[in-house]
């Protein structure tokens, strides 16, 4: 099982020196929870599970920089670059009124620009 805890994460179609979401996952065991801000989250948490193969499932909420509040869930696939970061593939699904469903990619930032 891949180890998520303490990993920060940040989306790939950011570009470099733009403010880009952030988020820090946290892990024990198979539980997964974690927090994210930036772009446009104000604030936005996370919780679920890691499978042994690392694939993520877990829920979301956030809080746009409108005010808006929004609800989810993430099934994130693992994928682990040449040099050793984590790069996520993920399939999301919104709720409510901002009810959508899409594709993203984030990628670990690596240690040195933290």
């Amino acid at each position: 099982m891949l180890n998520y805890d303490g990993r920060l994460f940040r989306p790939v179609a950011d570009a470099p020196g733009t403010e880009s979401r952030i988020a820090h996952y946290r892990q024990r065991g198979d539980l997964l929870w974690g927090d994210f801000t930036g772009g446009r989250a104000r604030r936005g948490a996370l919780t679920g599970t890691c499978a042994d193969d690392g694939t993520l499932r877990f829920a979301y909420s956030m809080v746009l920089d409108t005010g808006d509040v929004i609800s989810g869930r993430c099934v994130s696939t693992p994928e682990v670059l040449s040099d050793g970061r984590i790069r996520l593939h993920e399939r999301w699904e919104r709720y409510g009124v901002h009810a959508s469903r899409g594709e993203s990619t984030i990628e670990e930032i690596p240690k040195e620009s933290t």
